[in-house]
């Protein structure tokens, strides 16, 4: 990938920012309770109605893969109607890795669970997701195969489409979005890493599989597909340059966020559309893929991986940024502003707070983005 940051952004040189309103709640290093956050989730659903009865829809492409991407949808699908998910097509563990050696089909795990953040709050949406979502337990074949893996590979099989079938079910659950593969080929993600042997901590050594990427000692120095050159779902390609905001991020940073910038049609797509871009870190490091990393480090890994990528806006909660002068300046390579803003569920565990999520989303679009309608 060629280095340098020329050429970085939307035509026309460096974009001008509009300006953004101060830093949200100051926080505490012991999680506290946030302040005004009754008020920012009324706030949020006044601003939904609104948008609802004007027909403002911003059309968002949500990028990841797994959990992370889960969190993202689910908060993106309270301020748009106008929702599409690219996900990674690199997993091999679990239910997902055993369809996927039995069958060559792509792995089904994250497009499951992508369609699961995506079904509604009503009784008929719970319904499906926990369906989908539901494992069976048995001493046979069946143990731990998600039922909404076998309907998706069963509907792969049947129409020979992977996004027809992946429509079809987003109709069935009723889904508030379409989930589409970022590829139409199984591919395998290998990474560099140092230390994988703890008693050569200085060796690079490659690892092959996201399972095991995702678990690995050491610390991961850059990751690769394979296929190194594979196709982009045409869909996936058309949806990210139609887009008015995309977002990439949070997830497991190697393994499901990274990959999408590897994949040449998608990263040509990123980097030429004329949408808005944030990019949203996680709360934590993870451990073994990203044991250690500061937020910063997150920022600077991508910019290593897709080096012509800018942003407009890097989204933190506040309390997992204990260095927001480092994260600004590694923002600053991305030519991205960093909101700080609280996120993080109440609990104090690493996840996110679906209507915070939403609220930070919803503040973004509106201060760095159109004024008025979308369309």
């Amino acid at each position: 990938m060629p280095g340098g940051t020329a050429g970085r952004g939307r035509s026309g040189g460096h974009r001008e920012r509009p300006g953004t309103a101060g830093p949200a709640d100051p926080g505490h290093p012991e999680r506290p309770e946030r302040p005004g956050t009754a008020r920012t989730h009324r706030g949020l659903r006044t601003l939904r109605g609104l948008r609802a009865r004007r027909g403002a829809q911003p059309k968002v492409v949500a990028l990841g893969g797994g959990h992370g991407l889960s969190a993202s949808l689910t908060a993106l699908r309270r301020i748009t109607g106008d929702l599409t998910a690219v996900v990674t097509v690199a997993d091999d563990g679990g239910s997902s890795g055993r369809l996927r050696d039995e069958l060559g089909v792509l792995p089904p795990g994250d497009l499951r669970k992508a369609l699961a953040a995506l079904c509604g709050d009503d009784d008929w949406g719970r319904t499906w997701a926990e369906v989908i979502q539901h494992r069976f337990k048995t001493r046979g074949e069946l143990h731990d195969h998600a039922v909404g893996n076998l309907l998706i590979v069963a509907l792969w099989e049947q129409l020979g489409d992977h996004v027809q079938a992946l429509d079809l079910v987003g109709r069935l659950l009723g889904a508030h979005g379409r989930v589409l593969p970022m590829s139409a080929v199984p591919l395998e993600l290998t990474a560099l890493v140092r230390g994988h042997d703890p008693e050569r901590p200085g060796e690079l050594s490659t690892v092959r599989g996201q399972a095991t990427v995702a678990l690995t000692p050491g610390e991961v120095q850059r990751v690769r597909l394979e296929p190194a050159d594979p196709p982009a779902v045409p869909e996936a390609v058309r949806a990210v340059r139609d887009a008015d905001w995309v977002v990439l991020g949070p997830g497991s940073w190697f393994s499901s966020v990274i990959p999408h910038l590897l994949v040449p049609e998608l990263r040509e797509a990123l980097t030429e559309t004329k949408a808005r871009r944030v990019l949203s870190l996680n709360l934590a490091p993870q451990p073994g893929e990203t044991d250690g990393f500061s937020p910063q480090r997150h920022v600077e890994v991508l910019v290593q991986h897709a080096p012509k990528l800018a942003f407009d806006v890097v989204l933190a909660d506040r309390c997992a940024v204990p260095d927001e002068d480092s994260l600004r300046a590694a923002a600053a390579k991305l030519d991205a502003t960093v909101e700080l803003a609280p996120v993080a569920a109440a609990d104090g565990a690493p996840r996110h707070d679906p209507e915070l999520l939403a609220a930070a989303y919803d503040r973004i679009f509106r201060m760095h983005g159109r004024i008025g309608p979308w369309r």
